[in-house]
């Protein structure tokens, strides 16, 4: 999650009270005017990790099941990519920390994050179109890339997918960067 924009609010009226809350993209501080700048910086710190830790509960994952995957794969083949794309399974796992999916052409096999229940519908069906794109080219070549462009959010989702990416700090070895989403074939 990238860092937020903070903006601190001091007051007079206020003796000992911190307050904080989520205003648009910012989170604002409320505190006493009396404050020194260190115990600003401590209490803003604290006060701004509060909020992003509810903000974090309080987001619900996605109740999908596999069927409901396999499902939706299949609508998005129909619509994008012509129905071209059958996998055999598509389901949600635990233990892809630097992929957002995956794909085994060879069993028609689509794997993808957990991480991704959190995102946006938009954001989790480029990922599952990606991988389908697998199905129909295996290697990201040209050809793939002209199967995923079929989805119109496709930009805009990997430049949301890069940007989680780069605040999570998700790195890889200089030989396996690659656009988010990609397998590393």
């Amino acid at each position: 999650m990238p860092t937020p924009r903070v903006e601190v609010r001091r007051s007079e009226r206020r003796r000992r009270t911190v307050t904080a809350y989520r205003e648009g993209e910012k989170i604002v501080v409320l505190l006493p005017d009396s404050f020194t700048v260190t115990e600003e910086r401590a209490w803003v710190s604290k006060m701004v990790a509060r909020v992003e830790r509810k903000e974090r509960r309080s987001a619900t994952p996605r109740r999908w099941d596999d069927d409901d995957l396999m499902r939706r794969a299949q609508e998005l083949s129909d619509d994008f990519l012509g129905g071209l794309a059958v996998p055999e399974s598509v389901r949600w796992v635990g233990n892809q920390r630097a992929r957002w999916g995956s794909c085994t052409p060879k069993d028609r096999s689509i794997r993808l994050s957990e991480r991704l229940q959190r995102m946006p519908e938009w954001v989790i069906d480029y990922v599952i179109v990606h991988e389908l794109a697998h199905l129909i080219e295996p290697h990201h070549d040209e050809r793939f890339w002209g199967w995923v462009a079929h989805y119109p959010a496709a930009e805009k989702a990997k430049g949301y997918l890069a940007g989680w990416s780069d605040a999570a700090r998700i790195d890889r070895p200089p030989s396996e960067h690659v656009l988010p989403g990609e397998d590393v074939d």
